[in-house]
């Protein structure tokens, strides 16, 4: 058929060449391969070898923009050497801004709340570009190494606007923001707020928001009260993985990373290398992941055909030797395929069947592509000016002493120092001398007379830069401005 959709196929390392087999067979079984044409591409553990840092190569990257849809087993990162992962690299060069991860309480895989007879069934989305996945390190002095922590309104936007509309699409009726708002006011401030503010385009769904250490103990506890988390990018890898222990482990867990132009599909489990060739690994992850994919191809009825299969068969009994009933002798992967395969056309009886009753052909479409990297923008009109600086700079001076060195720099200058940190925590003017200390303070210096932000301007705060880095080495450099009429800097802590 000379209108089949292409879709980029990455078997992956490891066990991900015997899972992705499986789940190939599954769809060609259910007549996917009628409407869609899987394109291999090479990248993983050989392309490392051949010393591309990247583990994926050009012909590879060229046929996944092509295709719009990758659809990977999972792929190892070489430890040292200075690869990246390609799970990480994938996702933020091709804009994948939400990761969408289904945990499910499944047939015949026993969990502690199964056996209590609590259900699990919910979404975490989680952004997928920002926060310290940025990588950006550096080392600052003998003692101290910083990451840079960026969240942005767009990428915020993006996470919560496809959170919103999924829990739309599925009649989800309340999404929780999980954040650490009460700590990190300004990044967690800036995610919590745009999820109010997108979340007021849907009046029909109800927002709630709930501390990150607080959801994670809920999570364990009640897992029942949730139906949807949109969180953070670190925070929501680390609930992804919490989630994933409820309902089994990661081999249960199906993973979409979902963008404007590009989307991944992929088993978020690692490669197993112990049992890979062996034929014996659980492919269940892959195959729901597959799932995730066809419905975002529009391919709802073999969707619905495979998973109700799959529940069958898993209802059956059937499963391979990493779970389910230890008096029964596991399957093998080939085996563990076949008997889905054989399910096909059947349907579960302890929960609701999908309904098949659902368009069988693609209907995904793309826009048009970029013809440059595009910028987004949120708060297009915002007014700021400058109202001083923070400058880092590596000492060993006791806190009194550094801070009569600074106010001599900047006593001709419009700048008054008005702070010394340590770590984050205030110790001049006022602080605690039990505050312990290392080689890294912020000196901030803020404008004497306020009345002058107006017409300040950058210069001078660059000007006092060069002062202060003449006497002391300088770390890091950060201006000080309002933003329509609010600060935008934080407080220390104890200030």
């Amino acid at each position: 058929m000379a209108d089949k959709l292409r879709i980029a196929l990455a078997p992956g390392d490891g066990i991900g060449p015997e899972i992705m087999d499986g789940a190939l067979r599954i769809m060609e079984a259910a007549g996917v391969q009628q409407h869609v044409d899987f394109t291999p591409v090479e990248m993983g553990e050989r392309v490392f070898a051949k010393g591309d840092s990247r583990g994926m190569t050009d012909d590879a990257i060229r046929t996944i923009e092509d295709c719009g849809v990758l659809f990977k087993g999972p792929m190892g990162t070489p430890i040292g050497g200075g690869g990246k992962s390609i799970n990480v690299s994938l996702r933020k060069m091709y804009g994948a801004f939400a990761n969408i991860r289904h945990f499910q309480a499944l047939p015949g895989v026993e969990t502690v709340y199964s056996k209590a007879g609590v259900p699990v069934d919910f979404y975490v989305i989680r952004e997928n570009i920002e926060d310290t996945y940025g990588g950006i390190e550096h080392r600052l002095t003998n003692d101290v190494v910083e990451c840079k922590r960026l969240i942005s309104a767009p990428g915020c936007e993006q996470v919560h606007r496809a959170a919103f509309e999924l829990a739309k699409r599925l009649g989800i009726q309340q999404v929780h923001c999980g954040h650490k708002a009460n700590i990190m006011k300004m990044t967690d401030g800036l995610f919590l707020d745009r999820f109010h503010a997108i979340g007021g385009d849907y009046p029909g769904i109800e927002r709630a928001d709930v501390i990150i250490d607080a959801l994670c103990m809920n999570l364990v506890i009640r897992p029942q009260n949730y139906k949807m988390v949109v969180l953070p990018n670190l925070q929501g890898d680390i609930v992804s993985d919490l989630a994933a222990g409820l309902v089994g482990g990661l081999g249960f867990a199906p993973s979409a990373n979902i963008g404007h132009h590009i989307s991944i599909f992929e088993a978020v489990h690692g490669t197993a290398p112990d049992i890979a060739g062996k034929g014996i690994a659980n492919p269940t992850s892959l195959i729901l992941s597959g799932l995730m994919m066809l419905r975002h191809l529009g391919m709802l009825k073999q969707a619905a055909i495979i998973e109700n299969a799959l529940y069958a068969a898993l209802e059956s009994g059937v499963h391979t030797g990493d779970f389910g009933d230890a008096s029964t002798p596991p399957v093998n992967t080939a085996g563990f395929v076949d008997a889905i395969i054989a399910k096909l056309g059947s349907s579960p009886t302890t929960r609701e069947p999908t309904t098949t009753d659902a368009p069988d052909t693609p209907t995904l479409t793309r826009p048009e592509r970029p013809r440059h990297n595009t910028l987004m923008r949120t708060f297009e009109k915002a007014t700021s000016v400058h109202v001083g600086c923070d400058i880092y700079v590596d000492s060993v001076l006791p806190a009194p002493e550094l801070a009569e060195r600074l106010q001599a720099i900047c006593e001709h200058t419009p700048f008054k120092l008005t702070l010394l940190s340590n770590r984050g925590t205030q110790v001049w003017p006022t602080g605690s001398v039990y505050t312990e200390c290392v080689d890294y303070y912020r000196a901030r210096f803020e404008l004497r007379d306020m009345s002058q932000s107006p017409s300040l301007g950058q210069g001078p705060t660059v000007q006092l830069l060069n002062k202060v880095a003449e006497k002391f080495g300088v770390t890091d450099f950060q201006p000080l401005r309002y933003f329509d009429g609010k600060p935008g800097y934080s407080l220390a802590q104890g200030q």
